[in-house]
């Protein structure tokens, strides 16, 4: 899916993620990115299987998280590289806008991945995506993704059971020309 930058998308929980272009890198393309988070928000306990993520914080605080390390804070001018593989969160930590810019590499499909997440929250109206489209994401690109505070059962028995659902009734026609999964 070839996108116009930049490209931005909000989830309506105080996230917005402004995609401003790909660098060609040896490593694989580097999706380069801004990011603000408003107070209280900020993703919830997830994996990046495939790719590396890095933050450089540009105002606000960001407290952070690597999966059983104990929670951390970056200011101002501070980087912070969550390496593929690496179970990670971020979060505004006090009552400023975080900003901050980044990149993610090898860029794959996570501007697509990210935009129908970001587009299913918006559609439900919660934290959580759309139920259907949740389980498409969730289950198409399990080998790219994962969200920890999902109970295994859910993600193994629940999502791809909702997944073939939606199949069936036809709801995935919105993610017609979606990347293929990595494997």
């Amino acid at each position: 899916m070839p996108y116009q930058y930049p490209h931005t998308i909000e989830n309506g929980l105080g996230e917005t993620i402004i995609f401003l272009g790909l660098e060609p890198s040896a490593g694989g393309d580097k999706l380069i990115a801004e990011s603000f988070c408003q107070p209280g928000a900020g993703p919830a306990m997830h994996t990046h299987f495939k790719q590396d993520e890095v933050f450089t914080v540009l105002s606000g605080k960001m407290g952070y998280q690597i999966l059983g390390e104990e929670p951390k804070m970056a200011n101002p001018g501070e980087t912070v590289f969550f390496k593929r593989g690496t179970p990670h969160k971020f979060w505004v930590e006090g009552q400023e806008v975080l900003h901050c810019s980044g990149w993610i590499q090898p860029a794959h499909s996570i501007e697509f991945f990210l935009g129908a997440v970001f587009a299913a929250q918006n559609k439900s109206g919660k934290g959580e995506p759309e139920r259907f489209d949740g389980a498409y994401l969730l289950t198409r690109y399990a080998s790219e993704y994962d969200m920890q505070d999902i109970p295994w059962f859910v993600k193994k028995i629940i999502l791809p059971i909702v997944y073939v659902v939606g199949q069936l009734l036809g709801k995935y026609k919105h993610f017609e020309g979606a990347p293929e999964p990595l494997k």
